[in-house]
Formats: structure tokens, sequence, C-alpha cells
């Protein structure tokens, strides 16, 4: 288990930031997942940041509708949505209450509950693999849709938390293109790993869904 400062909790102001602030320097953190089985952590390896108004990729892009609101604030809360129709994703909104941007993510590794993760991802060859991708993120620690607005900055027993962790140096740390965002928000630099880390997902480039016909 981790001790001293590195189990402080993130307060609000941390994520009372620029986006592009906030994202690098989620890196090494540890979330933390209570669940009735019991508590999960894990250390932050890959994000994406997203900048609402600023951002073709984003879902505030189009302004506020019913599916993005929490992420119009207020800052330090879960904006966690449903996508490809069988996948949560996992986003901590950040920025001023109510210009819409948050940080998607994408991969971590479990350091406790590794043995609960292991029971919802039954497809995971190692442990390394468990949380190695936002969807396999939110399956390993039991993130769907009724944890949306929880509010992260509540206290370290809350069911999602943030703790100080063990960030990167900076010569670790990389960025790069998001994985899978096309048009416009496709060349954006605002992917941000840890380098040579093995549980960092693969990049991939956008690929368009093919329409049935």
């Amino acid at each position: 288990m981790i001790a001293g400062t590195e189990r402080t909790p993130l307060a609000r102001e941390f994520f009372d930031r620029p986006v592009l602030e906030v994202a690098p320097d989620l890196l090494g953190r540890t979330l933390v997942r209570h669940t009735a089985s019991g508590p999960l952590e894990l250390r932050l390896t890959e994000v994406e940041a997203y900048d609402g108004p600023n951002d073709p990729g984003s879902h505030a892009f189009r302004g506020r509708t019913p599916r993005n609101e929490v992420m119009f604030g207020p800052p330090g809360h879960a904006y966690v949505y449903f996508t490809y129709g069988m996948w949560h994703c996992l986003n901590l909104v950040c920025g001023p209450e109510g210009r819409a941007s948050g940080v998607l993510l994408r991969a971590g590794e479990i350091r406790v509950g590794a043995e609960l993760a292991r029971k919802r991802r039954i497809s995971a060859r190692h442990d390394r693999e468990l949380a190695k991708g936002p969807a396999r993120l939110a399956t390993a620690l039991d993130v769907g849709r009724a944890l949306n607005g929880t509010d992260v900055c509540a206290g370290p027993e809350a069911p999602l938390a943030v703790l100080t962790g063990t960030p990167p140096t900076p010569d670790q740390v990389r960025s790069g293109p998001r994985t899978g965002v096309g048009g416009e928000g496709a060349p954006h630099p605002w992917r941000f790993w840890i380098s040579d880390d093995p549980t960092v997902s693969p990049y991939r480039a956008h690929q368009p869904r093919k329409r049935r016909t």
C-alpha cells in the first residue's frame, strides 16, 4: 500500500485548471474505486485531453446536451459515457465551471484489487492488460453510468477518488495524437502517457465505421 503524502486526495483546485495542464499532471496519480466487493486502486499511465468548444473531438464541441451536462462542471467530477452500444469510458472534468473540458482515463496499472479486476476482465492474459485501454479500465473498475457526476473530491472513501500518487519525472512523459479521433480533432497531440510503461495502450488511428447497406 502507498503511504504518506502519496495518499493525499487531490483538491478541487487541482482540476480547476486548463485541461492541457491537468491531463499530463494526472499521470502517476492513484485512482481509487470503492465497490461493494472491495476497493481497487490504479496508477494512471495514459490519458487524453478534450477541450470542449476548442476541440472538434470533444463531446461538448457543439454545446450542452443531456449527455454531456456533467462536463460543464463544477470541476473534479466524473463524466461517464456509453459508447459503441457496449462499453463505458471514464473521464475527469476539469477547467472553470461553465466551460466544458475533461480528461479521458485511457490506461493504468492496478495495484490494489487485481483479483477483483480479473473477475471482470476474464479475457485479460496478463495483469498489465487489465486496464489497458479506456473501456478495459472502466470494466476492470466496475464503472458505469451510475457513477456519472460522482464528485471525486468528496474524500478518499467516495465511490471514486484521486490521490497524489507517484507522478513520473518530466522526461518520462510523452505526448502524441489521440487514439481513434477523426476529423479536425485528429492531429491534436493531446494524448499523454508514461514512457515504456507496459500498461499503456497502443496508438490506433481513426477508422470510420462502415455503414450497413
